[in-house]
């Protein structure tokens, strides 16, 4: 069983861009950091549910393939379920529609605890308030020994790491400069030391790196 997260981030190692609004809650530079992904064959499949095979290939969709392989639970933050968009909705249902991408339990990690939803295709939202430790336990226990993938938003992925709880983090470098937002390397000097790092660069330039514990 290996923890594990996947961001996609700028060449100044922006992974949330500082452009958000109620219009807007992705932001208008989200798409230019995610663009080489979303063009994948597996995006379009496995997250548009688009059955016409088309998307582009290569090293890009492998990484994308490999994002949801061999996955038994997930971690995320509340807003990347949305609810710092709709708090006070008790309706919301996330973003994903009625068929989420993830088809394993998610442990969503919030403030206000409500009660679990159950999605389409196996997917099964628990909203808990819980500690990077506490959370990793109860996703290993529904894991059925694979993986536990912390999806996100950058400052969940940055709490797992500080507790030493991430065994592999694959970063997605984009060619783009955005100068503000959320850096994924904020508050963790050092933190190569406990990592031994390969690098690829795909046929998009997007620059795969992975930080794999010693």
């Amino acid at each position: 069983m290996t923890v594990r997260a996947d961001l996609n981030v700028s060449l100044d190692g922006i992974a949330s861009p500082s452009d958000q609004s109620t219009e807007n809650p992705m932001g208008a530079d989200w798409p230019r950091l995610v663009e080489e992904y979303t063009a994948t064959r597996t995006f379009r499949s496995r997250v548009l549910g688009e059955t016409s095979g088309e998307g582009t290939t290569g090293m890009d969709d492998d990484y994308g393939r490999a994002y949801f392989d061999e996955v038994g639970a997930e971690i995320m933050g509340a807003a990347m379920f949305g609810l710092h968009a709709h708090p006070d909705d008790p309706d919301w249902r996330g973003w994903w529609g009625e068929n989420p991408p993830f088809h394993v339990p998610v442990f969503v990690l919030t403030h206000t605890p409500r009660p679990s939803l159950e999605m389409a295709g196996g997917t099964t939202f628990h909203f808990i308030e819980a500690a990077p430790e506490d959370a990793l336990a109860r996703a290993v226990e529904v894991a059925d020994g694979r993986d536990v993938r912390i999806g996100g938003g950058v400052d969940v992925v940055q709490q797992f790491l500080r507790a030493g709880l991430i065994d592999r983090l694959h970063l997605a470098i984009v060619p783009v400069v955005f100068e503000r937002g959320r850096r994924i390397w904020d508050g963790l000097r050092g933190i190569e030391n406990d990592y031994d790092m390969s690098t690829e660069v795909s046929e998009s330039g997007v620059i795969h790196i992975t930080f794999t514990r010693r």
